[in-house]
């Protein structure tokens, strides 16, 4: 049995699946399986896959007839995954030729740690843009490592390309199938609500930003979903997380909801938070720009406020990076 499952859903990705299955291939540390599985691609991504799998045992690939969504593909890759541990890897990413050997080094002096690294952003040509994962998602002075449950709950700044963590420890853990973009959050506050996290502030992977993340070519649904799996954490943990936390997660609430444009519902859940956390300034900025009537004095000073806290908050995270390096 191998020692590491990598595990690498795959759809519709021919122009970078190469890449990708190369950088694990090429790692320095040997001990592992790659299992692909392709959900129907309708491009080259399948002959291409079947290539590599000539050429290497290391690849164990399947071929869906039918799509079935990522979340139905990543636990089927997990399910047939033979390793003590699993890594989870997108085919449009790179990882870096050390990654596994690093992060097996810090599992080996603790096995059940959910280990993951910084990464750097690339476009779709792997071009470096310049910026950090933890930087795009303004997570430069966030927790990263230990206990991260309650941090996590307020969104989602895990580079989930640079994880691996234990078989055994996933349980009864799995994406949820019911999801179609945010399936990898819940997955990681369910994980980080049993578990501790240790973070490599050294780049292992590199993630690519390209028209077709999820993210960018279906915001409405990637809202909706949002404010499903918000609901479900104060649900399934709302007697177990402080009022600040609570406070946050309503935030995020109203907001989806004002993007789709629900707006009474957005109200509803800012004034949820502000109960939670009345002093949090970002509930005034959310509840004005909620409101109606967006011509009034108020609205414009807000905004305007809000527009330079955005350039000024900036500022000081590049001059950070700045003095960093």
């Amino acid at each position: 049995m191998p020692l590491v499952s990598v595990i690498m859903p795959s759809y519709n990705y021919e122009e970078y699946i190469s890449e990708a299955i190369e950088s694990v291939l090429n790692q320095t540390f040997n001990d592992f399986e790659l299992i692909i599985i392709d959900d129907a691609s309708k491009d080259n991504s399948k002959k291409i896959i079947q290539s590599f799998d000539k050429k290497s045992i290391k690849i164990r690939s399947f071929f869906h007839k039918e799509n079935k969504g990522l979340a139905k593909t990543v636990n089927e890759c997990i399910k047939k995954a033979n390793g003590k541990y699993i890594s989870y890897f997108s085919s449009d990413d790179i990882w870096f030729k050390e990654k596994l050997e690093k992060q097996l080094k810090i599992l080996k002096k603790d096995e059940d740690l959910i280990v993951w690294s910084e990464g750097l952003i690339v476009d779709a040509k792997s071009n470096f843009t310049g910026e950090l994962f933890t930087q795009m998602h303004s997570a430069l002075n966030r927790k990263k490592s230990g206990d991260i449950f309650e941090e996590l709950l307020k969104n989602n700044y895990i580079c989930g390309q640079s994880l691996i963590y234990k078989r055994e420890n996933l349980k009864n853990v799995r994406f949820d199938e019911h999801l179609k973009y945010l399936g990898d959050y819940k997955f990681l506050v369910d994980l980080a609500k049993e578990y501790k996290f240790y973070f490599i502030p050294e780049s292992l992977v590199m993630y690519r930003i390209h028209g077709r993340n999820t993210i960018f070519s279906d915001r409405i649904g990637w809202k909706k979903e949002d404010i499903r799996i918000r609901n479900y954490f104060l649900q399934e943990y709302g007697d177990e997380i402080s009022y600040k936390v609570k406070n946050r997660i309503f935030l995020n609430i109203s907001k989806s909801y004002s993007y789709i444009g629900e707006k009474e519902k957005a109200k509803q859940n800012i004034y949820q938070a502000m109960k939670c956390n009345p002093f949090y300034w970002a509930n005034l900025f959310t509840l004005i720009f909620i409101l109606p009537n967006r011509n009034g004095i108020i609205y414009k000073f807000i905004n305007l406020t809000y527009q330079y806290y955005k350039k000024i908050k900036k500022w000081y995270n590049n001059l950070k990076i700045f003095y960093k390096k």
